[in-house]
């Protein structure tokens, strides 16, 4: 038992030393998150972290921890956030950077507590895509993607969770001064240009 422990520990003491600059991504589905992440990657050169293409790719290896989320996933259960931690945090140190865009979590309070708990690492700020539903969803049902889940009655559903689980994230970062709020109605390029504003560092805004 000892070791496992030990393990965990060099993880998390290791990416904590590494001081990353991490930067939560939330916004409702169809909000555009994953269309500015790959900008943001581009021009600033961050690693795109997504939780959920994580637990994917975990089920996809064959291995046992993938076996026990696909099983969770299967029976409705929640995976449990120490589960997804431990996926990102290997991800952050296999990678090689130090800027990381971590997209999709937390999904709730828990999420967030267990994050800072477990990799000691409070992320720089939280950049909040806000999108209206009825824009969000007109999104959604356009792109059909072939994702099963982008019909009119699951829309609602997902966003009314992003509601109710998110937000709270996001208001306890907005107490700190942490939340980066952009406006996703807007054109792919005019979200883009507040984007760029956020993630320039301040001695360079300065125009002549």
């Amino acid at each position: 038992m000892g070791t496992v422990d030990s393990a965990n520990k060099d993880v998390t003491f290791s990416l904590a030393d590494k001081k990353p600059i991490v930067v939560f991504v939330l916004g409702g589905p169809g909000s555009g998150k994953g269309t500015q992440c790959a900008k943001i990657v581009q021009q600033f050169h961050y690693n795109h972290l997504s939780a959920g293409d994580l637990l994917r790719a975990e089920i996809k290896s064959g291995s046992e921890n993938g076996t026990m989320i696909q099983n969770m996933i299967k029976e409705g259960k929640i995976v449990p956030s120490e589960v997804t931690i431990k996926l990102l945090e290997k991800a952050m140190l296999e990678s090689g950077n130090d800027k990381f865009l971590i997209d999709g979590f937390p999904r709730n309070e828990e999420n967030r507590a267990a994050f800072e708990a477990v990799t000691k690492i409070e992320p720089e700020f939280v950049l909040f895509f806000n999108c209206p539903e009825e824009d969000m969803e007109r999104r959604l049902l356009s792109r059909n993607q072939g994702r099963e889940d982008d019909n009119i009655e699951t829309i609602r559903k997902r966003f009314k969770v992003f509601l109710e689980s998110s937000l709270p994230v996001i208001e306890y970062y907005k107490a700190k001064g942490k939340v980066q709020e952009i406006d996703a109605a807007k054109p792919i390029e005019e979200v883009f240009e507040a984007v760029k504003v956020v993630f320039t560092p301040k001695d360079e805004k300065v125009t002549a």
